[in-house]
Formats: C-alpha cells, sequence, structure tokens
C-alpha cells in the first residue's frame, strides 16, 4: 500500500517562496510518474506539474511554468515542489500523486496524499 504524506505548505507573502514535499512509504517510487496537483475553495482539482518515471521530464501548467520546479530525491523517496514568486491565486490545498503502475505513462494516478495547505496572501 503506497502512502503519500505532503508538507511545506504555510502562509506567505506574494512574492515569496516554498518549497513542498511528499514523502513516500510503502513502495519505492523512482520508477513512477508522479505529479503535484491543487484544488482551491469552491473550485475544481487542477493539474499544476507532472515528472516522468525517468524524471527527465517534467511539465507545468501555464499557470506556474517558469516559476514551479518540480524533482524527486530517489534516495529519500521523495517529490519536491519548489515554488517561487508566489501569487494570491496560488492559494490552494496541494496534493501529490504517484501513478498506477511503475514505467507508466503519467496518465492515471492512483494514489494521493491528504494535502498541504498554502496561502499567498497580497
Amino acid at each position: 500500500q503506497v502512502q503519500l504524506v505532503e508538507s511545506g505548505g504555510g502562509s506567505v507573502q506574494a512574492g515569496d517562496s516554498l518549497r513542498l514535499s511528499c514523502a513516500a512509504s510503502g513502495r519505492t517510487l523512482s520508477n513512477y510518474a508522479m505529479a503535484w496537483f491543487r484544488q482551491a475553495p469552491g473550485r475544481a482539482r487542477e493539474f499544476v506539474a507532472r515528472l516522468s518515471w525517468s524524471g527527465f521530464a517534467k511539465y507545468y501548467a501555464d499557470s506556474v511554468k517558469g516559476r514551479f520546479t518540480i524533482s524527486r530525491d530517489n534516495a529519500k523517496n521523495t517529490l519536491y515542489l519548489q515554488m517561487n514568486s508566489l501569487k494570491p491565486e496560488d492559494t490552494a490545498v496541494y496534493f501529490c500523486a504517484a501513478d498506477s503502475e511503475a514505467y507508466g505513462s503519467g496518465s492515471s494516478f492512483v494514489h494521493w496524499g491528504q494535502g498541504t495547505q498554502v496561502t499567498v496572501s497580497s
């Protein structure tokens, strides 16, 4: 059973930075595509960033491109999201997710964390 636990959220000012972490247990995720999603109050969950199973390909939502960076430390079995130049519209609960199988395309995220709150004030 895969367990994902996010941390690193908090309340910051616009322009500040945060680094979110997603620690995985129950399975080594070094060969799994992983991603970050977020959900703001009253809105649907939306894609933020995705990392291919190899770690070489990274994809970002247009709204965060150039400001956010997704990465993974295989030795720590941990996924990260470095968020710079934060804006009030980045306020949301951030979730990490893992693909359903190793070496997958990253189109079926079935393992989810509980989320961590990020609040950005102007």
